[in-house]
């Protein structure tokens, strides 16, 4: 048996840039950090005597003796874009719940890439898992995403990321001490608003917006945090600089759609703002999933009294990106 282990992400700023509509227009940049919430899929080899060619366990379970019968279409895209014809039993499990902006989606992807070619015997290199992953979802399935999620659950840890007009990516590490990065990681609170959402549908109206060019300026403004984003962390200047920047992302977001926010996420940000935080953000596409919040030390039993009625995240930063564990 093979089993991966990949993390999710939180995207800080830029995102928005990373879509092919936008960046191979004027260039994106993202910076993002993955954290210690994986999705873990295992792979192995069914015995002959198996009733079924495929068993499949995820959200559901599915029973299958032809590639066309699977219903998930990843799965079924990656089996089929890597000639696979092994009879096979596939689990996934998740820490967190889906459709809810932390680019889970696109860490399945890498991460059933990352099994399914130790499966094969082969090893791959982090850049490699990364763009096939982009090439499974953006063409195999068309599927309306950009490119930070695949990036970031590939290579782990905390990046800038750099999307070229010829569509070529760059990863850049930040230059942060390990000081300044725990000091980081504990000005971060996380919360859970229990709203799901499909990001295609919340996408919408901004992917149609980008083509039209008629958010290029708030794009080009989101791209500009992220540079921003960078100096405050390799620079020795307060930390809750980065706190106002995400509060500055966030205003500037809910000008890309309608959909981003909605009276009941609006509430939660007042309130946290409210008994202390600096600044934050919704994490993904909008709509729903995770809060982000940048509050210090001293205020952040307030914030937490403040916002009782959500469910709290812990979490820690991570390294490694998408592993082979067994």
């Amino acid at each position: 048996m093979v089993i991966s282990k990949t993390p999710i992400r939180i995207s800080f700023f830029g995102g928005g840039t990373d879509y092919p509509d936008y960046f191979k227009k004027y260039g994106g940049a993202v910076l993002s950090s993955t954290i210690n919430k994986y999705i873990y899929v295992s792979v192995k080899r069914l015995e002959v005597s198996s009733e079924f060619k495929y068993k499949i366990y995820y959200s559901k379970l599915e029973l299958c003796n032809k590639i066309e019968e699977i219903e998930h279409p990843v799965i079924r895209a990656c089996i089929t874009f890597l000639k696979i014809n092994d009879p096979l039993e596939i689990h996934v499990i998740a820490d967190l719940p889906a459709r809810s902006g932390t680019g889970s989606s696109s860490s399945f992807t890498v991460g059933l890439l990352n099994s399914f070619y130790s499966f094969k015997g082969q090893i791959i290199s982090k850049e490699r898992l990364a763009i096939e992953a982009i090439h499974i979802e953006q063409v195999v399935l068309n599927e309306r995403v950009g490119v930070q999620d695949q990036l970031a659950a590939a290579h782990g840890s905390l990046n800038l990321f750099q999307m070229s007009k010829k569509s070529t990516f760059k990863v850049c590490k930040i230059n942060i001490n390990s000081r300044r990065k725990k000091e980081l990681e504990g000005n971060l609170l996380m919360f859970y608003t229990g709203v799901k959402r499909y990001a295609h549908k919340i996408l919408k109206e901004q992917i149609s917006n980008t083509k039209q060019d008629k958010i290029s300026s708030d794009l080009n403004r989101i791209k500009e945090m992220v540079i921003k984003g960078n100096e405050i962390l390799s620079s020795n200047v307060s930390l809750d600089n980065f706190g106002l920047l995400l509060d500055d992302a966030w205003e500037t977001k809910k000008k890309l759609s309608k959909a981003i926010s909605s009276t009941f996420l609006n509430d939660i940000y007042t309130r946290a703002k409210d008994y202390g935080a600096i600044g934050g953000k919704l994490l993904g596409a909008g709509g729903g999933g995770f809060f982000i919040f940048y509050v210090n030390k001293e205020f952040q039993s307030e914030v937490r009294k403040g916002l009782s009625d959500l469910v709290e995240i812990d979490f820690n930063f991570e390294n490694d990106g998408s592993k082979i564990i067994n």
